[in-house]
């Protein structure tokens, strides 16, 4: 098995894309720490896994980076070592700009992405003391790409990129691998619980995730994405040709993004 004896934290493990990599990763031998911010779905993915008894549940909110460092000395405690952490939590958007909250705005890129890298920051002095490890983040195809209606959220998926590349070329010396994942449309409930321009919930799941790839797709694509040591991956349908057009044709994209519509009572249905 690929991740046989190893440990690997998983944050937004309760559902989605976090759930299928905790099954994806069990099944190749890795020892899992579950963490979210609900612990009875927590406990319910932890029994469903193989050999459950092998992990272990550990309740986190990206938004309370404060708690990261005895979060991080307990799992050093139980299992010795962290050997992947994968940051995957976090929360998407519907509204327009001009809408929004600035303190929601705040909000997203407290979840999306100084989460990410305060659990990151307070995760990397045990990777370094042991001279190895790999960091893997959950960006979106909205790393590259910016649509109406997701401007914060992608934002913060953009800053993902920059801090963990950078991260990347100054960790390579000591055996610390980033690997980014970029996921398009996945059935998760990712737009139902994404946050209005007042921090309302979204409470529909948009057609394009009732079309997208399954969370077991994506789960199978970033396990082999970090058993080869990749340093980027997309994962998706026809959606993921964003990404090309953006780097090769960004006119023609431009031009592309600008007939996309968004409204609140378009997107209530």
């Amino acid at each position: 098995m690929k991740f046989s004896g190893q440990t690997i934290w998983v944050t937004g493990a309760s559902s989605g894309i976090g759930e299928a990599a905790a099954h994806a990763f069990a099944h190749e031998g890795a020892r899992l720490v579950l963490s979210s911010r609900r612990p009875d779905e927590l406990e319910r993915v932890r029994r469903a896994l193989p050999r459950p008894d092998d992990h272990f549940v550990s309740p986190l909110d990206l938004a309370c980076a404060d708690t990261f460092p005895a979060l991080v000395a307990d799992v050093l405690a139980r299992c010795g070592r962290i050997d992947v952490l994968l940051n995957n939590g976090g929360v998407s958007q519907r509204s327009l700009a001009v809408d929004a909250a600035l303190d929601i705005e705040r909000a997203l890129m407290e979840v999306n992405y100084f989460g990410p890298v305060a659990l990151t920051k307070a995760v990397l002095p045990a990777m370094r003391a042991r001279r190895t490890g790999r960091i893997v983040v959950v960006s979106s195809v909205m790393g590259y790409v910016g649509t109406p209606g997701r401007s914060t959220y992608a934002a913060a998926k953009h800053a993902l990129h920059g801090y963990f590349d950078s991260l990347r070329a100054e960790l390579w010396r000591e055996n610390i691998g980033v690997t980014i994942v970029c996921p398009g449309y996945v059935q998760t409930a990712v737009s139902d619980n994404a946050l209005g321009p007042r921090g309302e919930k979204h409470g529909r799941t948009d057609r394009t995730h009732v079309e997208g790839i399954t969370a077991e797709k994506c789960a199978a694509a970033i396990v082999r994405a970090v058993a080869r040591g990749r340093e980027e991956v997309y994962v998706g349908g026809r959606e993921v040709a964003g990404i090309y057009l953006q780097r090769f044709v960004p006119r023609l994209f431009s031009r592309m993004v600008r007939r996309m519509t968004f409204s609140v009572r378009a997107q209530q249905g």
